[in-house]
Order: C-alpha cells, then structure tokens, then sequence
C-alpha cells in the first residue's frame, strides 16, 4: 500500500495553480504557521520571494536562517503585523488547526493578502468524524506535541495540545463572506485521503492486515472524492471590484458603498414618518 504524502498534495495543488497563472513563481508569497516542510516545497518549485512566519522562538537566535534563502519572521498569525494586501498571496499548511481561533487566521490571511489565500487543512465530513470517534484520527493533537519534545507543537505552538479543528467548503464560504460581504467569492476546493498511522500499521499484520489494507487502498483511492477525503486544500480569490460587487453596492471615491438606485428600485419610498 503507497503511503500518503503531504508534501505530494502540496505541490501537485501548487502546480496546477502555477499552470493555471493564479500563482507565478516571482509573486510576493507569505507562508504563516509554517516549518522546514513548507521552505523544501516552495524551494523545490522555484519560489523566489518568500515570508515564512511563525512562532518558533527558537528561530529569533538565527534570525530564522535555517529557512534561507527565504526571509523569515515571528508573526502570530491570529494578529498579523503587517499592511492589508501586502503580498500577493498568503498561504497556510496544517497550521490553522493550531490557533486558537482559526476563523480569525483565515481573515488575516485575507486582509494581507492582494489576490488570494491558500490552504491545506484537515477536511471536515462523516469520514473523518467517524474515524475520530473509533481512534483512528486524534480529536486533540498530541502526537504534535510528543514529537516537538513535549515542549511545541500544541495550540498557539505550545506543549497543550490543539483540538483539531477540520474544515469543509461551507465553513470556508462562511467565514469569507462574514468577513467581506460585497460580493460572491470564488472558492475551490482540492481532495485528498491520508491514511492514518494506526491503520497503516494494521494493514501491515498477518491475514487481517490485509482485509484492512486493500481497504485503505480503496479508501486511498476513492480520497479524491470529498465525502471520503480527510485532507482539503483551497483556494479564496479575492473579489475584483467594481465587476464582481453584488449589485446593491458601487464605488464612491474609492470606496465600496451603498448603491441607492438598487435599492430604491426594490422597495417603497419611504413617507415622511420614516413608515
């Protein structure tokens, strides 16, 4: 049985993005909550302009060097230090989970970001909810933090274990929209299963292990579909404007504001007692 790779999912996505011209290799990319693992993927598809942030204290002795020849920088992503739209895209892997509110690193991704935010997280649906209540996906994330020597690794990269917040394409749709309400953002959605360890192990054990093996297989093979996938990787664009406002809204000096004509059109007048 093939094992699943992230960093496969990562540059496959990043791939098709890159062929498709949303992403270019000379964009300004901002890379929060992010590790070694994110600096190897980048690298190794030809990045040139990269912020990675996190809040690996340790990095502050080196100046973050170990993520050269990308510059690096202690942000906490629930609270960015910097500008709206100061990159060209903002990107996250397996790091939102470890907020303490994600909903809030997903608005400040998009309040940097000048085109587009992307994201790989665990998929939320009845595959992975039902995998957590037999053991085979952890509720809270303390193998994070056993293998950062129980001292990182948790929420906000403490030794407290995250709960593992799992996403899918409405959760997203709701939090954008919340945030920025003037038009309909395009939204797509990436699939993809891993199999946990707990069962890669079964799958490795005698007669048993095989039944459980050429079911993970099928499950590996079928990851793709989103009721089976426990991996989801999007895209948010960012609305241009004016084309994409919804038609109750215009531009006014600058701004996005009230289009009263719309309005005025749909409803009655009001009489001179505001009825």
């Amino acid at each position: 049985m093939a094992e699943f790779d992230l960093s496969v999912f990562y540059r496959d996505v990043l791939s098709r993005l890159l062929k498709e011209n949303l992403l270019r290799l000379h964009d300004r990319l901002l890379v929060v909550c992010a590790g070694p693992f994110d600096r190897e993927v980048l690298l190794s598809l030809g990045f040139t302009d990269v912020t990675i942030t996190n809040l690996d204290e340790r990095q502050k002795e080196t100046g973050g060097a170990a993520f050269a020849p990308y510059t690096w920088d202690f942000q906490d992503l629930e609270s960015l230090g910097y500008p709206d739209g100061s990159f060209d895209i903002v990107i996250v892997h397996s790091g939102l989970h470890h907020l303490r509110c994600p909903q809030r690193g997903i608005t400040e991704m998009y309040r940097v970001a000048r085109r587009a935010i992307i994201g790989f997280e665990p998929h939320r649906n009845l595959y992975t909810a039902l995998g957590v209540r037999l053991g085979a996906g952890q509720e809270y994330e303390d193998a994070a933090v056993f293998y950062n020597d129980c001292r990182w690794g948790g929420v906000a990269n403490t030794e407290i274990p995250n709960y593992v917040v799992r996403f899918n394409r409405g959760d997203l749709e709701r939090t954008i929209q919340t945030f920025n309400p003037i038009a309909r953002h395009r939204i797509r959605c990436f699939y993809a299963t891993r199999i946990p360890a707990r069962l890669q192990g079964l799958a490795r054990q005698g007669l048993v292990g095989r039944a459980v093996g050429a079911l993970t297989g099928l499950l590996a093979a079928l990851g793709r579909l989103p009721p089976l996938a426990n991996n989801i990787a999007f895209v948010i664009e960012k609305p241009r404007i004016p084309e994409d406002l919804f038609p109750w809204l215009t531009v006014v000096n600058g701004r996005v504001a009230c289009h009263r004509p719309w309005f005025e059109a749909k409803y009655q007048p009001l009489d001179r007692d505001g009825r």
